[in-house]
């Protein structure tokens, strides 16, 4: 709706739901903080690089493993990229890696929520 006129506003539309998902998933789970609304900001760039670039790399190298845990070697790169982010910016800490994975997927849920209330997908949608 009011972002989908260009990539950018997409990319600060997804970026926006991504880090109100942040907040959300720290302040719900005991095991993750969250220092400010600039951090949670912050994260969700950081995450969306490590998803970007890094996560595909990684999928691609263990082919195998996924193959042979059935899919659930997926939830372990999950794992990794949070734990990455959260070292990589100061402000977040994830106390363990049961508190990663929920993490990971309360910020799925919550920011894929968001964008479709937000409308953020629509045009994905239609030309597909």
């Amino acid at each position: 709706m009011i972002f989908q006129s260009s990539n950018m506003g997409k990319f600060f539309a997804k970026t926006v739901a991504t880090a109100v998902a942040v907040l959300f998933a720290a302040y719900i789970l005991k095991g993750v903080h969250v220092d400010s609304t600039v951090t949670a900001l912050l994260v969700a760039v950081v995450l969306g690089l490590l998803n970007s670039f890094v996560k595909p790399i990684l999928i691609i190298l263990t082919i195998p493993f996924t193959i042979i845990t059935l899919g659930l070697f997926l939830l372990f790169i999950n794992i990794l990229i949070v734990k990455w982010a959260a070292s990589l910016v100061p402000g977040l800490t994830v106390d363990g890696w049961v508190a990663a994975l929920v993490f990971s997927l309360v910020v799925s849920i919550v920011s894929s929520l968001i964008e479709a209330l937000i409308g953020t997908n629509r045009d994905e949608r239609r030309s597909s």
